[in-house]
């Protein structure tokens, strides 16, 4: 039988890197590392705190960042100020690695102004976008919502969804950018991928890391 040549990790921010930043242990966030262990190639999903860390966990595994893809524009996914403070991100990661960031292009211009990144380095993509890792597949799904240009990533039977979904609850809709009509929609729009999908989040805001979409539509007040 033949192995599946998927590198999936979910990192925690403040346990499996970032351990000393208060912010990053009071955030929670998720980075998801998503490659092809044969070509040695991965990408990473909202790289911030600690972008020198991440690359060398990574490299841990014998796998070489060649990209990131961004769910969205805010500062502790992708980097850049927040409470005053100044978060690590997609402008640092790209001082150690010259790589494309991957974004929503609704979210294009969000990102320009939250970081110091230029368009020259981000690739704009539609819904239905699919982006190949040595010969993983990842299909990017625009859930607009949380922010304009909100985006998930399906791959291999996983659904990486950023802030529009959690375990229980979702993103907030009273922020910049935000849309509650549109939020609604995205989740009815995630409500249809199949039953056995495996949802990751952008936050450990519950005490599980990950769950079935099913479990999900029966126990997230959301989709009450």
């Amino acid at each position: 039988m033949t192995s599946s040549p998927l590198y999936f990790r979910q990192l925690l921010s403040g346990r499996d890197f970032a351990v000393s930043d208060q912010l990053a242990s009071q955030m929670v966030n998720f980075v998801y590392a998503i490659g092809d262990r044969e070509s040695g190639e991965c990408v990473l999903v909202d790289p911030a705190y600690a972008v020198r860390e991440l690359i060398d966990v990574v490299g841990a595994d014998d796998m070489n960042v060649t990209g990131v893809l961004a769910t969205h524009y805010h500062p502790d996914h992708i980097g850049g100020s927040m409470m005053g403070l100044t978060i690590e991100g997609i402008s640092e990661l790209l001082e150690h690695i010259d790589c494309p960031i991957h974004v929503q292009r609704d979210e294009t211009e969000w990102i320009t102004k939250s970081t110091s990144v230029s368009e020259d380095h981000l690739v704009a993509h539609k819904s239905g976008d699919a982006l190949l890792i040595g010969s993983v597949e990842i299909t990017m799904l625009h859930t607009p919502g949380h922010t304009p240009g909100s985006q998930c990533f399906m791959v291999d039977g996983r659904l990486v969804a950023g802030d529009t979904l959690f375990l229980d609850g979702c993103g907030r809709t009273d922020l910049p950018g935000s849309d509650p009509a549109q939020m609604v929609e995205s989740l009815r729009r995630l409500a249809e991928v199949p039953g056995d999908t495996i949802l990751f989040p952008g936050h450990r805001y519950s005490p599980a890391d990950s769950s079935t979409m099913d479990i999900v539509k029966r126990t997230n007040f959301v989709y009450q």
